[in-house]
């Protein structure tokens, strides 16, 4: 696939004609009739224009951040594992995702629907000259090959649909059978989940387990994301079905390394199913790259320095400490007496910090979070406000998921700009549906499965080898499996807390949070703690409307009255 995404921006500029702004108002310049690209290598290029939003992105590098596939902006930063990071000056609309008060004119509720929109625009285009070229062309793809390019370009539709319904809930359904004059007039009154549910089956249906490339869509990557998009409905005795089968499809999870999973020369693996595919262009620049990870650029004397935005929050790394058991602290009480890095800290006492070796964290914390004194990657150690840009406003610590070795620097990465990197995001990995999986078994009242599952995933954890200082291991690590879920309440934190642990900073939180019904609750908590710490982030008030962000105003104008604010 990161031969396909190569030449995306080809694709677009003399195939598509159509990579514009608007979803709705299209007045493309230079583009090419539909009798020039009525051909089965047409069809592969409107295919390959609508993978490449799957990165966020339509053009250029700079300005992709809250359409991240890894959702670190509106997934992370608005719940409680990250803060924007930065200073407080710096994107100063993303101060309102973090702090839940979004207006309908935050540019990046327009960049997540518009690029969004982009991506359903260019799989219409793929489905509309599909059926043009299959009824008339002389050259036709074969009727196996048309099956599976309406298959993946329905799959890709359900995703993009997926990820504007979980961020803005009511929207305007606009599919290939409509002209451009009749999608003008597309309400946003009914509901799309049937529509996506539609497309991730046919895709089910008609794409195979294996492709030749890759990071195209497929059979399992269907299953997995159809039972996602029914968990999100609690269609609990339907999604099972489609975990199960996915879980049974793959090699077992204790025998794929953690940290495979953002390593950029192990990419594509046995546990990744849906992943945004991301490559350095041959030219070197960055406009197939991760660029809407970009900005979580360290700061200062970093090797890898830009912006320092996308900071774990202290209650994230606070929730990795262990019992004496090893087991996480399910009843909160891993805020008491926290660890708080060097935070605070003046004079000698900061300046001869050394880490505490003692605390006991699960290992996951040191591939998840860069604190002082503990290697960063093969970076070396990493040491503290050096590398960050406002200690005082967001805190002592940077995130490590989405970042590459040293090593991979050149290679994987855009010369001069080493924060533009080729890594690959997961949309959707192995662990992910364990833990989904174990979720519905939950539900059900099934806790010796839920608890199988789970502890399998620990299992996998208590693998990792701890980061060493000085030929020691920098913390008391320790992870050890659950004994029994002694009841539905406790089995039901258990689950949830995990997903926490092993997907953080991976997009998922806030929208986890939103679909369990405990949003409010737990934002608000978070921010009586970590507001105690950093007072950018007390008195956090959280509303039902909240569980969404609004339409961006600049939608609700072009509509002419279609589309209703939802907030």
């Amino acid at each position: 696939m990161k031969r396909i995404h190569s030449i995306i921006l080809v694709a677009c500029a003399t195939v598509l004609g159509s990579c514009g702004a608007d979803f709705l108002e299209r007045n493309p310049q230079g583009e090419l009739s539909q009798d020039q690209i009525k051909s089965a290598r047409g069809v592969e290029g409107m295919l390959t224009g609508a993978y490449g939003l799957v990165n966020g992105n339509v053009s250029g590098t700079w300005g992709n951040y809250s359409s991240a596939p890894s959702q670190w902006l509106f997934g992370e930063v608005g719940a409680d594992n990250a803060h924007k990071g930065s200073n407080n000056g710096d994107q100063p609309n993303m101060n309102q995702v973090e702090l839940h008060d979004v207006s309908p004119t935050n540019d990046n509720t327009e960049i997540m629907w518009n690029r969004y929109y982009e991506g359903i625009a260019r799989c219409n285009n793929t489905l509309r000259l599909l059926k043009l070229v299959q009824a008339g062309a002389t050259d036709k793809l074969s009727d196996a090959r048309a099956k599976e390019v309406e298959a993946e370009a329905r799959f890709l539709r359900a995703h993009y649909y997926f990820f504007l319904r979980r961020t803005f809930s009511k929207l305007p359904y606009v599919d290939e059978t409509m002209a451009p004059e009749d999608a003008l007039k597309v309400t946003n009154e009914g509901e799309v989940y049937p529509k996506i549910e539609a497309d991730f089956k046919f895709a089910m249906d008609n794409l195979p387990v294996t492709m030749a490339d890759p990071g195209r869509a497929n059979k399992t990557a269907a299953q997995a994301y159809l039972g996602k998009v029914y968990l999100y409905q609690k269609k609990y005795d339907d999604a099972l079905p489609l975990f199960t089968t996915v879980i049974g499809a793959r090699p077992d999870i204790t025998t794929l390394p953690f940290d495979d999973n953002f390593n950029v020369v192990k990419e594509n693996g046995p546990e990744s199913i849906f992943a945004a595919q991301h490559a350095i262009n041959p030219d070197g620049s960055g406009d197939n790259a991760n660029v809407g990870d970009m900005l979580g650029g360290f700061y200062g004397t970093a090797p890898v320095s830009c912006c320092g935005f996308f900071q774990p929050t202290f209650d994230l790394v606070n929730s990795f400490r262990v019992t004496a058991a090893g087991l996480p602290m399910l009843d909160g009480s891993y805020r008491t007496n926290p660890y708080l890095s060097d935070f605070g800290l003046t004079g000698a006492a900061k300046d001869n910090y050394q880490v505490n070796k003692s605390l006991a964290f699960d290992p996951r914390l040191d591939y998840t979070v860069g604190r002082r004194g503990v290697p960063y990657r093969d970076w070396g150690i990493m040491p503290g406000d050096a590398w960050i840009r406002d200690p005082a406003y967001a805190g002592p610590f940077v995130a490590v998921k989405h970042m590459v070795d040293a090593s991979a620097r050149g290679t994987e990465t855009v010369a001069g700009a080493n924060y533009v990197t080729s890594l690959n995001v997961n949309i959707i990995r192995l662990a992910d549906v364990y833990l989904m999986a174990a979720e519905i078994y939950v539900e059900k009242n099934n806790l010796a499965a839920a608890l199988a599952l789970v502890n399998k995933v620990r299992a996998r954890a208590a693998n990792l080898p701890g980061r060493t200082v000085g030929g020691t291991p920098a913390a008391a690590y320790n992870v050890k499996p659950y004994l029994a879920f002694t009841s539905q309440d406790m089995a039901r934190n258990a689950v949830r807390f995990e997903r926490r642990l092993e997907l953080a900073l991976e997009g998922h939180r806030f929208y986890d949070l939103v679909r369990w019904g405990i949003a409010k609750q737990t934002i608000e908590s978070y921010s009586g703690f970590e507001g105690d710490i950093l007072s950018a982030f007390e008195n956090i008030t959280f509303d039902t409307k909240d569980e969404t962000f609004p339409i961006p105003q600049q939608q609700i104008d072009r509509s002419q009255g279609a589309l209703k604010q939802t907030h």
